[in-house]
């Protein structure tokens, strides 16, 4: 595919204005054979990648800044580096649900699916309505979608209700079956995510975990058991309990105001 040669105009706060040409020659020039090799390792496909490392790719996207118009010309070049930019300096305010369908179609590996969810996609006003349909997919990327998005909202969204991640338990219980294992990692790890927010939901995660640890399937059970073995933790337990108080502390200094 051609690559884009006209300047793109630089967002509100976009620092360098930059074509993808540039991007990619900057890329080019950050990279190294090790980096490249090294993907292996970590089951990331290396056949359209550069070697570039993942603190330069942030290096550059902090240059740059937010740009929806030149992320969607990146994403367009099916460069693993360029699609991992494109998912740091899109807006987060211009993603739409086609995009967000369009782009986790093209997931490929579980390095891009996880970093546009925690960076991008969890950001949008459309995320909980994803991780809703995409749970329910059987490509392997687009269902691990769904999952890193439901933990990276654990996360980003302050304000969701408990009842939102209830019903993720919900998704992350039927889904736990699937043995395939880019998704039952990211299962596992949501259900880890979810238990951790709050004392609440922590109680709820753990009677979901103990559901699927007793259950004769052995996917479920490696799910719940590795689930229980970090949410019935004593670390786990006391960083809630604080938590908790001090929620409640500043609940009721807030009162005397």
């Amino acid at each position: 595919m051609a690559l884009v040669k006209k300047k793109i105009k630089p967002g509100a706060d976009m620092a360098v204005p930059m074509t993808v040409e540039e991007a990619l020659k900057w890329l080019k020039s950050h990279s190294n054979k090790r980096t490249l090799d090294g993907m292996a390792r970590y089951a990331v496909p290396a056949d359209k990648a550069l070697g570039v490392s993942m603190s330069d790719m942030k290096l550059l996207a902090k240059k740059l800044g937010r740009n929806h118009v030149l992320a969607e010309a990146l994403w367009r070049t099916d460069v693993y580096e360029a699609r991992m930019l494109a998912t740091l300096i899109d807006d987060p305010a211009l993603v739409t649900t086609v995009q967000m369908d369009r782009w986790c179609r093209d997931f490929d590996n579980w390095a891009i699916c996880d970093t546009a969810c925690f960076a991008l996609f969890d950001r949008t006003p459309h995320a909980w309505k994803k991780v809703k349909q995409w749970c329910g997919k059987s490509d392997e990327f687009v269902k691990r979608a769904a999952f890193a998005l439901l933990w990276g909202l654990t996360v980003h969204d302050k304000e969701a209700s408990d009842q939102l991640f209830i019903e993720g338990l919900g998704f992350i219980e039927r889904a736990a079956v699937d043995e395939r294992n880019f998704v039952k990692k990211a299962v596992n790890m949501a259900l880890r995510a979810i238990g951790k927010r709050n004392a609440v939901l922590n109680s709820a995660a753990i009677v979901v975990s103990r559901r699927l640890a007793a259950s004769s399937a052995a996917t479920p059970q490696w799910v719940g058991k590795h689930a229980l073995r970090e949410l019935g933790s004593p670390s786990v337990i006391r960083r809630l309990a604080s938590k908790s108080q001090s929620a409640s502390r500043n609940k009721r200094l807030a009162a005397k105001k």
